[in-house]
């Protein structure tokens, strides 16, 4: 946890040094131009058939210059990916064969399983991401791979908060509703919970696959993806609209409901005449670092889009980049929370709320 809090006080200290705003900051609201009559003043890569130049578009802000030049995009953020990367892949992967075997026995395997799943994609599209700020936030696998890695990233980035929402829910059940979670069919509930998210935040993300997410920047010799985006066209214009609605549904709300979840077990575990203090502190420490990761990026998502769409102004940009960073090392944690909350409850290999909870 202090290694996530000193994480948060560079990258803000980074932020200041990086974002000294003179004025109104127009990020995503952008001119565009001929590029056949206006070249690229910085740019040095040649051209491909197969990576032909994406269209051009000029840069009002120069804070949104700074950040896309200076070191917050360019390594802080990418070495966070890269360690996410390296821890989580192989720690999903080995959950998610651990678990794999006991999702006909264990409704929890379930949930578990589509944490696990999700965690690993999200992991995967990173590993592009990560290229794409190394190399200077330049995209070079063309405009397909960027619509499919930016609908990857932000639909298993709702997944994974909706599914640690749904397994928060079954806990509660567990512990505060005993007898009506005793009475419950929980293997075929838990499969269609996930059914019903993957169904949901997958089809939410399509209009990311619409449209365009890769432009030509001249001013820096770049070509983006989904970093810089054309608010006056009409193609994109209602995206913010549909990206408000999606950030409260997808990380605002599996956050409250997490929240009242383990406020409720935590407080009827206090009560409990059992010795449940490993319990009480095991699921708090969960809360805690759910909240830490999901709480900034949601928040920050929000009030992101929300002062767009109020004022075209995007000071909060840098600071939403640093949340979103922060959540994605979630998917890295999942794994050794889930073991801990293993062994809080004296299980061996798979989460067991209570005896009760298979």
């Amino acid at each position: 946890m202090g290694k996530l809090l000193l994480f948060l006080f560079v990258s803000f200290l980074l932020l200041d040094v990086t974002f000294q705003s003179k004025g109104k900051d127009n990020h995503m609201l952008l001119t565009t131009f001929d590029q056949k009559t206006q070249q690229a003043p910085h740019y040095s890569g040649p051209p491909t058939a197969s990576a032909p130049t994406p269209p051009a578009l000029w840069l009002l802000s120069n804070d949104t210059a700074a950040y896309l030049a200076g070191p917050l995009s360019r390594w802080v953020i990418p070495s966070f990916y890269m360690l996410a990367i390296v821890v989580g892949i192989p720690a999903n992967v080995a959950i998610l064969s651990s678990v794999a075997t006991e999702v006909r026995r264990v409704s929890s395997a379930i949930l578990y399983c589509s944490l696990a799943i999700s965690d690993l994609f999200l992991l995967l599209s990173l590993v592009f991401k990560a290229h794409y700020h190394l190399h200077g936030n330049h995209w070079v696998f063309g405009e397909t791979a960027c619509r499919i890695v930016t609908a990857c990233f932000y639909s298993n980035l709702y997944c994974s908060a909706h599914t640690l929402a749904c397994i928060s829910v079954k806990r509660y059940l567990a512990v505060v509703r005993p007898f009506l979670y005793k009475s419950l069919p929980k293997r075929a509930y838990t499969a269609w919970a996930s059914v019903v998210v993957w169904g949901v935040f997958g089809a939410a993300v399509i209009p990311e696959l619409l449209v365009r997410q890769s432009y030509h920047l001249p001013q820096l010799g770049l070509t983006t993806c989904h970093d810089v985006l054309p608010l006056d066209y009409s193609s994109h214009a209602p995206l913010l609209y549909y990206k408000l609605g999606l950030t409260f549904l997808g990380l605002l709300v599996p956050l409250v409901v997490t929240a009242v979840c383990y406020a409720r077990i935590v407080r009827e575990l206090n009560h409990s005449h059992h010795d449940w203090a490993l319990y009480v502190k095991a699921s708090s420490l969960v809360f805690v670092i759910f909240v830490a990761c999901f709480g900034p990026a949601g928040t920050l998502h929000f009030l992101h889009y929300v002062r767009l769409l109020a004022s075209e102004e995007d000071s909060f940009y840098g600071y939403f980049n640093v949340a979103v960073c922060l959540c994605c090392l979630h998917a890295c944690l999942d794994p050794f929370l889930f073991l801990l909350m293993s062994k809080s409850t004296g299980s061996k290999l798979h989460f067991m709320t209570l005896s009760i909870s298979t």
